[in-house]
């Protein structure tokens, strides 16, 4: 396809797992590619220190990170534009137009945006007051050097606290696990597990302070109100969607949904739906959305 009249055949938005599944799909059918992420390619996996739902061996996220990277850095149809962001997504019958942050705007026939989801903070949920524009980590980014022996308010049930606990199976860290009743059937994985402390919440109000510990008032399920302090303290409620800026449809949850979309936007990975956010699942969503603009730029897709 290199005698197209753009840049390129499919520029890639987002360089995680579905992102670099969609680039080596791409030159498997000898489609150019330029791939666009901010940071490093799968700079989430990195954080994620134990696998046991991917094939091929891999039972931590480096070692499959770094995989991958290793292959996408091979692909010779793939360019990589590594430290870029895009700043707006344009499409329009015959074309889309991808603008960096250089300024430099990218064309091609199709686009796959895969950004996939960034966790959500204090402020985005209706059941935690928090101080100001309070931030803070998310769990997959703590340090089990750093944790041993501490106590952390983990704000939220999500997933990586199993993940968090499998992963360092002997560590003395304990969790304590503040939770709404929407986060329950989250925590069963954990429910057993004698580092944690589950703290059922209807609110939670984070007090002010400076560095450790971490204060804040519980106001349980059943009404009682409790006090709870800790060494420190780091997100587990969920992930938001970071779609770029431009022509995408997003629906009332803030995900891109594919069947939305202009015919030459193509949402791969976690961006599509709460329910996906798997590392199988965005590595076959990004290999089909390439074949999807493979087949489109050849008049053979029946369906969307």
């Amino acid at each position: 396809m290199a005698d197209t009249p753009f840049d390129t055949d499919l520029i890639i938005i987002g360089g995680g797992p579905a992102g670099c599944a969609a680039a080596r799909m791409a030159a498997g059918v000898g489609m150019r590619s330029v791939l666009v992420e901010p940071d490093r390619l799968c700079r989430n996996l990195y954080r994620i220190p134990a696998l046991n739902n991917v094939l091929g061996g891999h039972t931590n996220g480096p070692g499959l990170a770094d995989a991958i990277a290793a292959e996408l850095k091979g692909t010779e149809l793939c360019r990589l534009e590594l430290g870029r962001r895009v700043t707006e997504l344009r499409a329009d019958d015959d074309r889309v137009t991808v603008t960096v942050d250089t300024g430099v705007r990218l064309t091609a026939s199709y686009a796959v945006v895969a950004t996939g989801v960034g966790p959500l903070q204090p402020h985005d949920v209706t059941w935690i007051t928090a101080p100001g524009s309070l931030t803070l980590p998310p769990l997959w980014e703590a340090e089990a050097d750093d944790a041993q022996g501490r106590t952390l308010l983990v704000l939220g049930g999500d997933r990586p606290i199993g993940t968090f606990l499998r992963a360092h199976p002997t560590t003395d860290t304990r969790l304590l696990v503040a939770y709404p009743a929407a986060d329950t059937y989250k925590i069963e994985e954990i429910r057993d597990d004698p580092r944690v402390t589950l703290v059922p919440v209807e609110h939670l109000t984070l007090k002010p302070a400076e560095g450790a510990p971490v204060s804040a008032e519980a106001v349980g399920q059943d009404g009682t109100r409790r006090t709870i302090t800790a060494d420190s303290a780091y997100l587990s409620i969920g992930n938001a969607p970071t779609a770029p800026p431009g022509d995408l449809t997003r629906g009332p949850d803030g995900y891109c949904p594919p069947a939305d979309q202009h015919p030459r936007v193509i949402v791969a990975g976690d961006l599509r739906s709460a329910r996906f956010q798997r590392i199988m699942t965005a590595l076959g969503s990004g290999s089909e959305a390439a074949l999807h603009a493979y087949y489109a730029a050849r008049d053979v897709l029946t369906e969307r």
